[in-house]
C-alpha cells in the first residue's frame, strides 16, 4: 500500500511541476540527458542471462567504483555487468572508464514503478550494488519483491542529512530493510544509518573505496626518478593538472616561494598536451631557467621543468615536497588529491573541487590537504609548508594515516557480494 501511495504522490508531483520541468529541459540540456532511458526505454539484450548492476550517481561515485568494477570483472570474466549513472557527466566518465570492461553503460531509472520495472525486466539483475547513500523506495522495494539483492556500498550520511532523515525514520525503516546489506564508510555513518531505521545486522563499516589505492613504485624506481631529475638536494613543488589560467597562478606562487627559500624547484604539469606550447611561452617570459622532461632536463640546471610526457605524473608525486592539484582555480571542479596524498605528500587546492568534494572533505578534515580561496592564500600556505617543518611533517603523517584507516574497502566488498 505504501508503494502505491508513494507512486501516486510521485506522479502527481511530476505532473504538477511539468511546466517547470519542460523549461529546465529546454534551458539546461544536462537535465534531459538520458530521459528516454530513465523512464524505461532501454536498448539491451542479455538473452535472458542474469546480470550484476553497479550504480554510481555522478563523477565522484563513478571514479570511486572504477577499481572495484575492474576487480569484479577479473573475478567474473563471463558475467554480464551493467554500470548506471544518474548524470550526464557521470555517463561520460563511465563510458571512458568502462568501455572495455562492462557490457553496458546506461542511465539509472526514475523511481516510477513503470520505469523501475522496465529496468529490472530488461537487465534481469541478480544483484545491484549502489555506491554511496542513494535511497529510492520504489526501486529497492520492487527489486526485493523480485528476489534481487540490493547492496549499498561506500555509504555516507552527513550530519545535516542525518537531521533530515531522522524526521522520516518511520517511513525510511521499511525501505532500508529491503536492502540485502548496507556498507558504510565509517563507524559514525553506521551509527547514523541504524538510528534512521536500518537493521543493525545488515549494516557494517567498510572504509572508503576512494582511498583504496596503493603506491605503485618500488624504492629503486623512486630513486631512479630522483636521480634523473636531480631532486635529492631540492624540495620539489609540483603544479599538477593545471588548466588555462592556472599556470600563471602557480608561477606567481613559485616566485613568492623562491624569495623565501632557494632550494625550491617547480615541476609544472598542464592537464592537456595541446597546451604545452602555450605554457612554454609562459615559461620563456618567467625569468627562470627552465627545461622539458622530454629533453631529460634536470633541476641542477633549471628552476622549472615542464612535464611534457604522458603517464609519469602519478609516479613523480613520490619525489615531491608538496603538490598543487589543478582544475581547482578554474570551473573544472578539481582533480584527485589522493594521487599525491598516497605518497604522504600534503596537497594545496583552489576553491573549486566539486568533482571530488567528498574526498576533499575528508583530506581537509584530516589535515593532509588545504583548500585556499584565492592567490594570496595559496602563496601563504605554500610558503608555510616550506618554512614550518613541524606543520609539514604533521600533514605528511596525516596523509599516511588516512590511507591506513580506509584501506581494504575493495576486498571487503568483493568478499561480501
Amino acid at each position: 500500500m505504501m508503494l502505491i501511495i508513494y507512486n501516486i504522490v510521485l506522479i502527481s508531483v511530476a505532473i504538477t511541476l511539468l511546466p517547470l520541468i519542460l523549461i529546465a529541459f529546454i534551458v539546461q540540456p544536462k537535465f534531459r540527458a538520458g530521459f528516454w532511458e530513465k523512464i524505461g526505454f532501454y536498448n539491451f539484450d542479455n538473452k535472458g542471462k542474469k546480470s550484476t548492476v553497479f550504480h554510481a550517481v555522478s563523477v565522484g561515485e563513478t571514479n570511486a567504483i572504477k577499481e572495484l568494477v575492474n576487480e569484479y570483472r577479473k573475478k567474473h570474466p563471463e558475467e554480464i555487468i551493467i554500470v548506471t549513472t544518474t548524470t550526464r557527466t557521470g555517463q561520460e566518465i563511465a563510458n571512458k572508464s568502462f568501455k572495455d570492461v562492462v557490457n553496458k553503460v546506461t542511465y539509472y531509472p526514475y523511481d516510477f514503478f513503470f520505469s523501475v520495472l522496465s529496468f529490472l525486466n530488461k537487465f534481469n539483475p541478480e544483484k545491484i550494488i549502489i555506491a554511496e547513500t542513494e535511497i529510492w523506495p520504489c526501486f529497492v522495494t520492487l527489486a526485493k519483491l523480485k528476489g534481487i539483492k540490493v547492496y549499498t556500498i561506500n555509504g555516507r550520511i552527513s550530519p545535516h542529512s542525518f537531521d533530515g532523515y531522522k524526521k522520516i525514520k518511520k517511513l525510511l525503516s521499511p525501505v532500508l530493510n529491503n536492502y540485502e546489506k548496507i556498507y558504510m564508510q565509517s563507524n559514525d555513518d553506521v551509527s547514523r544509518m541504524i538510528q534512521i531505521g536500518a537493521s543493525q545486522e545488515k549494516t557494517e563499516m567498510m572504509g572508503n573505496l576512494k582511498f583504496d589505492i596503493t603506491q605503485n613504485l618500488s624504492a629503486d624506481e623512486i630513486k631512479k626518478y630522483s636521480d634523473e631529475l636531480k631532486t635529492d638536494v631540492y624540495r620539489l613543488f609540483i603544479g599538477a593538472s593545471t588548466h588555462k589560467g592556472e599556470d600563471e597562478i602557480v608561477l606567481k606562487a613559485f616566485n613568492s616561494l623562491k624569495q623565501c627559500t632557494e632550494d625550491a624547484k617547480l615541476l609544472l604539469v598542464p592537464r592537456h598536451p595541446q597546451r604545452y606550447d602555450e605554457v612554454c611561452e609562459l615559461l620563456k617570459n618567467s625569468g627562470y631557467k627552465w627545461g622539458k622532461r622530454s629533453n631529460n632536463d634536470n633541476f641542477i640546471e633549471n628552476d622549472i621543468i615542464l612535464l611534457d610526457t604522458m603517464g609519469e605524473l602519478s609516479k613523480l608525486f613520490s619525489i615531491c615536497h608538496i603538490a598543487f592539484i589543478g582544475g581547482s582555480f578554474s570551473s573544472t571542479g578539481g582533480h584527485n588529491p589522493l594521487e599525491a596524498n598516497i605518497w604522504s605528500k600534503p596537497v594545496i587546492s583552489g576553491p573549486c573541487t566539486f568533482n571530488f568534494k567528498d574526498v576533499y572533505r575528508t583530506v581537509v578534515e584530516k589535515k593532509c590537504a588545504v583548500i585556499v580561496n584565492n592567490e594570496d592564500e595559496f602563496k601563504s600556505e605554500l610558503i608555510s609548508f616550506y618554512k614550518d617543518n613541524e606543520k609539514y611533517e604533521q600533514y605528511c603523517k596525516n596523509a599516511q594515516k588516512v590511507f591506513e584507516e580506509n584501506k581494504g574497502a575493495i576486498n571487503f566488498v568483493l568478499e561480501r557480494i
